[in-house]
């Protein structure tokens, strides 16, 4: 692998089905030889990301006993503030330190499904800031549907019928992750890895970045640094569309190094609704290629 491909993804500002087609082509080629794939030209202001960056970083600020006032551990819907002190699943982390936190579809707190113990519907937990609120709300819903054409990019590439993935997200399971890595001053290796290896579990992961660390694993098992422009996001297949996809797409394995004594950054992923049964599309299987995957419920996985 050479590198990730830059896609231009202004054509999907007009009507013009031919750029549709042409964009698509671009992101499906990239979903199945490497799986990411960077997007220039996507219609979110940098001053908008610029501002989301101040207000994650003024709350990370905060005194310790302060931000545990919004612990995830203590909601209801996975939402909220995930410190330090937390481990992760990955067994490569062995220099951990960074911290959270998560936001989702903010849903009013009598919203059925929550009411009737969905784990990842509902209201978000919100510092007592009315501008990180303001201000990170407008980025989700500027990402969300930056999201939301990138997938129906991907349904055009398969060849499916218009909608057959975008109508199972009207009420997805997507997060919204404002991260803060810190390099411990007793690490020593500043190549070690702060946060391991690891696939996503949704459809599509659009990454926003400012400063190096990510690697992608190529299909030799070797590690290929992303370049950082911030004016691009970088976006990965994650688990349900390579299974949706029939393994047509890659959910391909990725990391980060310890490089930077700081480092912010702010994936969002894009996921299908809670009860939407993951399998290959109909359309993706036959005999030559039959059905590679167990169906599972996305919110379950």
């Amino acid at each position: 692998m050479k590198g990730l491909p830059t896609i231009n993804i202004s054509g999907l500002k007009t009507d013009s089905n031919a750029h549709a087609k042409r964009i698509a082509a671009e992101i499906g080629q990239a979903g199945r030889e490497i799986g990411f794939f960077r997007l220039s030209d996507h219609g979110i202001d940098r001053k908008l990301i610029e501002e989301t960056y101040k207000a994650a970083a003024a709350v990370f600020a905060r005194p310790d006993a302060e931000k545990r006032r919004y612990y995830i551990g203590d909601s209801t819907n996975h939402r909220g503030y995930v410190p330090f002190t937390e481990k992760g699943d990955y067994p490569d982390e062995v220099n951990r330190s960074y911290e959270a936190f998560d936001l989702g579809l903010d849903l009013p707190s009598d919203d059925l499904d929550y009411l009737a113990g969905n784990r990842l519907l509902g209201p978000n937990v919100w510092p007592e800031s009315q501008e990180f609120k303001d201000i990170v709300s407008e980025y989700y819903h500027q990402i969300s549907r930056l999201g939301r054409r990138v997938a129906a990019c991907v349904e055009l590439y398969l060849g499916l019928p218009k909608r057959a993935m975008t109508s199972k997200m009207d009420k997805p399971i997507s997060q919204l992750r404002l991260l803060h890595y810190v390099r411990q001053q007793h690490t020593k290796d500043h190549k070690s890895v702060n946060m391991g290896a690891h696939t996503d579990y949704e459809c599509l992961t659009l990454l926003h970045t400012r400063n190096k660390g990510l690697q992608v694993m190529a299909s030799d098992d070797s590690w290929i640094n992303v370049p950082v422009d911030p004016d691009v996001f970088v976006v990965n297949i994650g688990d349900m569309l390579e299974a949706w996809s029939n393994g047509i797409l890659r959910s391909t394995p990725h990391r980060v190094l310890n490089l930077s004594p700081e480092r912010y950054s702010l994936p969002y992923f894009v996921a299908a609704n809670y009860h939407t049964v993951i399998e290959p599309f109909p359309q993706l299987v036959s005999d030559e290629r039959p059905a590679q995957y167990t169906p599972f419920l996305a919110g379950e996985h």
